[in-house]
């Protein structure tokens, strides 16, 4: 059993929403272990929607990995690496990354299970060998353990933040300075829990965490800069919500920006990290897409 206490920085957050983001999991995992108990606070049942406050106690008896009960389905994946303990895929546009609500068997999980005999099933059933996410429509790098061993393995380092991932943004406007960091905290919007915002300071009352990002501007014209972008801490939607706040949104986000575009130019090109199985630093990159071309 793993006990999770709360945090001044974390209270005032769902439940699920707490867990999901701690733990990398899907909110909908999350409430299916809520709903069977195996997760407590204060030793108590309690539903998912359950503001957490500070000095709450999480407790969590999670099951061993379970079966995989999902097929396969044949859908062409770009192989960047793969070998025993990982495959590493440059994920299109429009893909989303794992089963969920409102979504079918198009998915990146399908075509993983069909082009590999196995995979992590420490994500459960939904999640096999997903250990990071990349929105729907953002394009480019992600990592996917095959073996338990190098599921917990990435996920540590995921944790201790030494994987380090690089984007790239096309934004509206342009920037002075050739490179810079954006250092707000990140919480949940109280007007529109669907969306993140950030905070001047971490309000009293209110689940925010620090967030700190990295940008280095490549290219720009036309009104338009083309940025490096490094998040040195993972808090959700961190790239959009930091550049949004800075008066400069990711161009055709529909969620932070002004739905300029068909879709949000945002681009997973690079991921370092230590090899599981034998420590040796790893590094892969992503194609360019054609919109970042334009502006190299």
């Amino acid at each position: 059993m793993e006990i999770i206490k709360v945090t001044d920085t974390d209270q005032g957050e769902r439940l699920d929403i707490f867990l999901a983001e701690k733990l990398s999991e899907s909110r909908t995992r999350i409430k299916k272990l809520i709903e069977a108990k195996s997760i407590l606070v204060n030793n108590a049942h309690t539903k998912a929607s359950y503001i957490i406050s500070s000095d709450d106690e999480i407790n969590l008896t999670i099951s061993p990995p379970q079966k995989l009960e999902l097929k396969g389905k044949e859908i062409p994946l770009d192989i960047i690496y793969e070998d025993t303990d990982f495959i590493v895929i440059n994920k299109p546009v429009g893909l989303v990354v794992h089963p969920g609500a409102g979504t079918d068997d198009n998915t990146l999980v399908h075509a993983l299970l069909h082009h590999c005999q196995d995979l992590s099933g420490i994500g459960g059933v939904e999640r096999p060998g997903i250990i990071h996410r990349l929105d729907k429509d953002t394009s480019g790098i992600i990592l996917i353990a095959k073996n338990d061993n190098a599921h917990k393995k990435l996920s540590e380092q995921f944790k201790k933040r030494t994987i380090k991932k690089t984007y790239l943004a096309l934004i509206e406007g342009t920037i002075k300075e050739d490179e810079g960091e954006i250092n707000y905290p990140i919480g949940r919007n109280p007007k529109n829990r669907k969306k993140m915002t950030t905070f001047r300071e971490i309000p009293e009352n209110l689940s925010a965490k620090s967030a700190v990002t990295h940008y280095k501007v490549l290219g720009q014209k036309e009104h338009k800069a083309l940025l490096e972008v490094t998040p040195l801490t993972g808090r959700t939607h961190q790239i959009r919500v930091h550049l949004a706040a800075i008066g400069h949104p990711i161009i055709g986000d529909p969620l932070y920006g002004n739905k300029h575009g068909k879709r949000q130019l945002l681009h997973a090109y690079k991921i370092s990290f230590f090899h599981p199985s034998t420590g040796q630093m790893m590094e892969f990159s992503a194609p360019l897409p054609l919109w970042a071309k334009n502006y190299c």
